[in-house]
């Protein structure tokens, strides 16, 4: 029992110092985005993107990408989708899963989420699942979204509550609308959803 409670203990200070501290997620330890996501499923996305054939989507924080495959074939070879991250494992492994899927809509960019490589209104839509959070200045990363987006262009966020980073909706709400994105709707419980903001 004791040992139990030491482990606990363990494991509830490593999550607060996650939360004090935002950092990607390691490519090491990429088993923690490869398996399903409860709550935030690609049902769920699909449904709060409402994503259309031809249009050109960033996707920051790809991971191994779970979204990413799907995302490409909603958009249809006349779409573009731009992945996004800051290590270039993440991007390799992403990119090596579109190549056996046969997609060829989809480039990787690597680089820092507040300082987008991308022209002004350049995106019909971006989206960030479980990333939002691991992102040290998280206004500076909307305020970058919301540069890249066109005018009437959305943003959706994923978040599942256990993710050490996650974001509350009223949270998001609050920096999403200091970035100049209003929040429009919000698909799912609090505890895992995705939301939509407008630009």
């Amino acid at each position: 029992m004791r040992l139990a409670l030491i482990a606990l203990a363990g494991v509830i200070a490593a999550a607060l110092w996650w939360r004090k501290h935002p950092s990607a997620c390691p490519y090491g330890q990429r088993f923690w985005v490869a398996p399903p996501h409860p709550l935030i499923t690609r049902e769920r996305l699909r449904a709060t993107l409402e994503p259309e054939a031809g249009e050109r989507i960033l996707e920051i924080g790809p991971g191994t990408g779970y979204y990413t495959l799907d995302l490409g074939e909603w958009i249809g070879l006349e779409g573009a989708l731009d992945v996004f991250d800051l290590q270039q494992e993440m991007l390799d492994h992403t990119m090596g899963r579109v190549a056996e899927r046969g997609l060829t809509n989809v480039a990787a960019t690597r680089g820092d989420a507040t300082a987008l490589p991308f022209d002004d209104d350049a995106f019909d839509a971006v989206v960030l699942t479980a990333v939002l959070g691991e992102i040290p200045d998280q206004r500076a990363a909307l305020r970058e979204v919301a540069r890249v987006l066109r005018p009437g262009g959305r943003l959706v966020v994923g978040e599942l509550f256990g993710d050490p980073h996650y974001i509350s909706p009223g949270a998001l709400r609050r920096r999403g609308e200091d970035s100049g994105l209003r929040f429009e709707r919000r698909n799912g419980p609090p505890f895992g959803y995705f939301a939509r903001l407008a630009a």
